[in-house]
């Protein structure tokens, strides 16, 4: 029988959880602040708390059900993990380093059903979501990476961008964040951690009205219901008219800045016309709207698709400008080893 992850209680939860087998919630803060601050590997590591508290959490529950099985490093200082899982399925984590600080970009399911057409994640169809305890840990193993560096680092931001839709395991996405921002533990403020969804409109206003005081980023990736279709099939069941109605929801709610974003490909979505479509389209949001510019990496399986030239990149971003449209370029991170989301996984999968 695999046992759950340790990492998948929220505090309350834990609480619950031994008042239920009459331990204190003095005991439970304990376990958490082994788990979290101390950042222990093994139960036995918690030297304070009872032998029969610790026999009972072993019994029950295991604190590391990742192991690495590859770490590619870049000359930029970002990091890929691919680690496997307990059932053996593999996903991806990295590690990447900022002026502002260590940012990760955790993954939320073992493949991805969205199937965006530009995308090395949807290469390989979505096995299982992951629990909220294996959310979690890939921000410990990577805490665990920088601690044995012994540079005194720690994981300031998180960035939930990584394999799989975020909003598509959405109870287990709520935990992870109620999780890695309790101030007891973690402590990762809500203003550094950004989920990013391909639009899945019900689950935008179901994450406004649980006010969890992070941010949100949408992939749109076009400016118009024809277009985003041929790239992103999700658009066939919420299409940019929901995608937009649920924004205009999640900003009177929230009144939060929203992030938009947008891989440019050549000649498919990067020209002026589409520039100015997508400022149309945002319109009186423009205030609480920021649209995030991507460059392409390029997928070995998408070979219809290729990056935008510098001067298409500069021409969008000069257009969305003038248009009073708040916007910004994504730095490039990793591009020495397999930087496209999911590239990596799929790689080793087809040798294994």
């Amino acid at each position: 029988m695999i046992k759950e992850s340790i990492y998948g209680l929220t505090l309350d939860q834990l609480v619950t959880w031994l008042g239920e087998r009459e331990h204190k919630r003095s005991r439970a803060l304990q376990v958490w602040d082994w788990l979290y601050r101390k950042r222990v590997r093994s139960f036995s590591e918690m030297m304070d708390v009872n032998k029969e508290c610790i026999e009972l959490l072993a019994d029950h529950f295991v604190i590391q059900t990742l192991s690495e099985h590859l770490r590619q490093e870049s000359e930029d200082g970002t990091i890929k993990f691919l680690f496997k899982l307990q059932d053996d399925n593999l996903i991806e984590t990295v590690l990447m380093r900022h002026k502002f600080g260590l940012s990760v970009c955790v993954t939320t399911q073992v493949g991805c059903n969205i199937g965006c057409s530009f995308c090395a994640s949807g290469l390989l169809r979505k096995n299982r979501d992951l629990s909220s305890g294996e959310i979690v840990e890939q921000i410990m193993k990577v805490q665990h990476y920088l601690d044995g560096r012994n540079q005194d680092e720690k994981v300031s931001h998180v960035v939930v961008m990584g394999i799989g839709e975020p909003f598509d395991n959405f109870k287990n996405l709520i935990d992870f964040l109620l999780i890695i921002k309790d101030h007891k533990g973690l402590a990762v403020a809500g203003r550094r951690i950004t989920v990013s969804t391909s639009g899945l409109a019900d689950k935008i206003i179901e994450f406004a009205d649980a006010n969890l005081q992070v941010n949100l980023a949408i992939s749109l990736h076009a400016p118009n219901e024809e277009l985003r279709t041929r790239i992103m099939k999700i658009n066939r069941i919420f299409s940019i008219e929901k995608v937009m109605q649920a924004v205009t929801y999640y900003l009177k709610k929230t009144n939060r800045r929203i992030t938009l974003e947008y891989i440019l490909l050549k000649n498919v979505n990067d020209r002026r016309e589409h520039a100015l479509e997508l400022a149309h389209l945002i319109g009186d949001k423009k205030h609480l709207t920021n649209v995030n510019l991507i460059p392409y990496n390029p997928v070995d399986e998408h070979s219809q698709y290729q990056r935008s030239d510098l001067d298409s990149m500069r021409a969008f971003y000069d257009t969305l400008k003038k248009q009073g449209i708040n916007c910004s370029n994504r730095l490039e991170h990793g591009t020495d080893i397999d930087a496209a989301c999911g590239q990596l996984r799929s790689k080793q999968i087809k040798k294994m």
